[in-house]
């Protein structure tokens, strides 16, 4: 199968937007495609670092139509400071365009509009009337593309931001497949979700539950994967490894020099070279300024290396203390902005599990190595006045398999150790609904009420066939995505530092096969 005479909008941010070019660059001749660059400060610098391989690179190619939110970026520096919200628009769009999630929860899917959830000080404040007239621009902003466009179908590769929020909501309206990636955790797997992963897509929950009516024999494969996944010594995915998620030693501090000085020259060139200093002035809310992100990244430099040592804020775990184990998230990051909007605040939810614990256990919260240095020291001097809360030493363990065997169970708001956890045979609690909430072990927390006794329960589980059938599932219904290779080598490809390869191009026929399957998929399901 492939697209003949469709009109395809594809989504364009940043890294992501490499692999859409080669699929644009195929795709517009037997159809007719458009992008669709969404963040302003991509479409609204001059040309410099951060946009001349992506928006730059789409404006110079021929046969595409592509849109932009330059006018709304422009329109709302120049009412910043006296927005002129409708509020019958609002009223409106809000009656319309929200079967998934109400205004004030899509708001929640930007960087920009919660900085009361996040430490990046390079962000500027911005008021709830400046947020509502940014939400009212970007809903005129998409419906207008809509209108004018008409897609048949709506290409991503991510999820994360408030234009994907609102594209979500009115494709839904206007029975539009928008078709992005769901990570299922097991290896480099994504499946299709035609929601945006703000819950399970029936037919995704419908396939596990024929995976799971199957005959053992059936499962064979995928039983003995879950059996060696439990011998293995080391359980960090193979997506992860090398990169800053598995760091647990310093960098060298020449490595850390090196970081900063780069990021110097990055934004020499972005605001003196090539001239967006002005709008960084007049704007501070949609385009950061520059000196700030580099003063929060030279503190958050400092404070990782102190951190990765030893330190008065970690401790090392007591050798047959009971303990529930939580991995903290990266914040802002979709998996918990987009997915579990009502539970980002983690220091309210160790409050409330700490209050819920069995007597004489423990809560082991262990911060996300993506997070060091860029989360406040004051959070970690918070939760350990908890008496019954722990920080605990990052590099403790150089894998999350030993933190979660001995745990008495783990607690995550849909962070991935749920999976590992109910693939090494032990239960698991999240705070969204993710797609391995489906394997038997992890239980959604639908109200805080029921913590206590959903903790008393905490212990191992049989539950190996339904491992093997989630598994058996994600393979049926999408493929081996390997995406941080598609992203990290199309930028050198962009940038002259690699070439086209086989490789990679095989890699981008398995992505245009993923999303013709998805499409295909979306049509039998509405029949």
């Amino acid at each position: 199968m492939s697209f003949k005479n469709k009109r395809i909008l594809l989504l364009c941010k940043e890294t992501y937007s490499y692999p859409l070019y080669f699929l644009a660059e195929k795709w517009k001749e037997d159809n007719t495609v458009a992008a669709f660059f969404f963040m302003p400060a991509e479409c609204m610098y001059n040309k410099c670092y951060l946009n001349e391989s992506t928006y730059y690179r789409f404006l110079d190619m021929k046969n595409i139509d592509l849109y932009d939110v330059k006018d709304i970026a422009r329109t709302f520096s120049d009412n910043m400071n006296s927005p002129k919200v409708d509020k019958n628009y609002m009223s409106y769009v809000e009656k319309t365009y929200c079967h998934f999630k109400k205004l004030n929860m899509q708001l929640m899917s930007s960087q920009f509009t919660t900085n009361y959830y996040h430490d990046r000080s390079y962000y500027s404040d911005f008021t709830y009337e400046q947020q509502m007239y940014w939400l009212q621009l970007n809903y005129k902003r998409v419906i207008d593309i809509f209108e004018e466009f008409k897609p048949d179908v709506i290409i991503d590769l991510d999820d994360a931001e408030l234009p994907r929020t609102i594209i979500n909501e009115v494709a839904y309206a206007q029975n539009i497949p928008y078709i992005t990636f769901e990570h299922p955790r097991y290896e480099q797997h994504k499946y299709p979700t035609f929601n945006m992963g703000i819950g399970i897509d029936d037919y995704f929950r419908t396939i596990y539950e024929n995976c799971y009516n199957s005959s053992n024999e059936a499962l064979v494969e995928e039983i003995n994967y879950v059996n060696n996944f439990r011998s293995q010594i080391s359980i960090m995915p193979q997506e992860f490894r090398n990169t800053i998620t598995a760091q647990y030693k310093r960098d060298p501090i020449v490595k850390t020099i090196k970081t900063l000085i780069g990021k110097i020259i990055y934004f020499w060139d972005q605001d003196i070279f090539s001239g967006n200093r002005g709008l960084k002035i007049k704007n501070k809310i949609l385009y950061p300024d520059s000196l700030k992100y580099v003063l929060f990244y030279f503190k958050v430099e400092l404070l990782k290396h102190k951190l990765l040592g030893k330190n008065k804020y970690f401790s090392d775990p007591v050798e047959g203390e009971r303990y529930v184990y939580m991995p903290l998230h990266l914040i802002p990051e979709s998996t918990t902005f987009v997915k579990a909007p009502l539970f980002v605040n983690e220091q309210f939810v160790i409050e409330e599990i700490s209050k819920s614990l069995p007597i004489g256990w423990y809560l082991y919260v262990k911060e996300h190595q993506s997070m060091l240095g860029e989360r406040s020291v004051q959070f970690y001097r918070t939760i350990s006045k908890l008496p019954n809360v722990k920080v605990v030493s990052i590099n403790y363990y150089d894998d999350p398999k030993p933190w979660i065997l001995k745990a008495e169970g783990v607690i995550t708001i849909t962070g991935s150790s749920a999976y590992e956890t109910a693939m090494l045979g032990k239960k698991a609690l999240v705070f969204g609904e993710v797609p391995f909430s489906l394997i038997e072990g992890i239980t959604k927390v639908n109200s805080l009420e029921d913590l206590p006794k959903m903790i008393s329960n905490f212990g191992t589980i049989e539950n190996i066939k339904s491992c093997a059938a989630y598994i058996a599932a994600v393979k049926e219904a999408g493929r081996e995505i390997k995406l941080r290779y598609l992203l990290t080598e199309g930028e050198n490809i962009f940038l002259r530092n690699a070439v086209v390869s086989e490789a990679y191009l095989k890699q981008m026929d398995i992505l245009e096969s993923f999303f013709y399957d998805a499409y295909a998929r979306y049509e039998s399901i509405i029949e």
